[in-house]
């Protein structure tokens, strides 16, 4: 977010789907910051709201501020470096669930396209095939709405760029609905918000090396 661009206030509550001494799970509402923002009136975010309950939070993965669901955050260092090495090294297994302008002629398929930063127009991505980094986005249909043409799409990143299941749906004429970013004008105004949500995340708890899977229903 800009410095001078002033978040409006969340109403949403973040609501804790696990905890124990180790980790937090939250499912974030959106609309709310991951982290604070530069400017003093961007405080307000997710380790902000949690912090009367759990003390200092360490960031391990961010969602943006417009993508509901599943948000991971350490109690300690310790766990905190662990769950930082799994985000790394692909071991955490991330779904998400979107509303996408159209119908995809096949039910499911990968889109491996590079991305980068659009330098005239960040925070923005683009597909670079000379300077971006690999993406590749595994997606799938659940259900289809011919009558308000849409599409209700199951989506895995294998890779973690930023933005990249926003570009790489808008990439192949599918935009994710109520993108500010990426949609065109119709799509974009198709629903209220962006219809993007982390539904599902698994990962190796830091501690006990159990393997644990957490979900959050989608709320469109």
């Amino acid at each position: 977010m800009s410095s001078t661009f002033i978040v409006p206030y969340c109403e949403l509550p973040v609501r804790v789907v696990f905890a124990d001494a180790q980790l937090v799970v939250v499912d974030k509402p959106h609309g709310l910051l991951s982290v604070p923002g530069r400017d003093p009136a961007n405080r307000d975010c997710v380790p902000a709201r949690l912090q009367a309950e759990f003390g200092e939070l360490r960031i391990v993965h961010r969602l943006d501020f417009d993508t509901s669901g599943i948000m991971i955050l350490a109690r300690d260092p310790d766990a905190h470096r662990h769950l930082n090495r799994q985000f790394e090294q692909r071991g955490v297994a991330k779904s998400y669930e979107a509303l996408v302008w159209g119908m995809p002629e096949q039910d499911a398929g990968d889109i491996d396209l590079p991305i980068c930063v659009d330098w005239p127009n960040r925070p923005k991505k683009i597909v670079d095939y000379e300077n971006g980094k690999h993406a590749l986005t595994h997606w799938a249909v659940l259900q289809r709405d011919p009558h308000h043409n849409r599409t209700r799409l199951a989506l895995t990143p294998i890779t973690g760029r930023s933005h990249q299941l926003r570009v790489h749906l808008a990439e192949i004429g599918h935009p994710i609905l109520g993108c500010p970013f990426y949609a065109h004008a119709e799509a974009r105004a198709a629903f209220g918000r962006l219809t993007l949500h982390a539904r599902r995340l698994e990962l190796t708890h830091p501690l006990s090396g159990e393997r644990l899977v957490f979900e959050a229903p989608t709320p469109f």
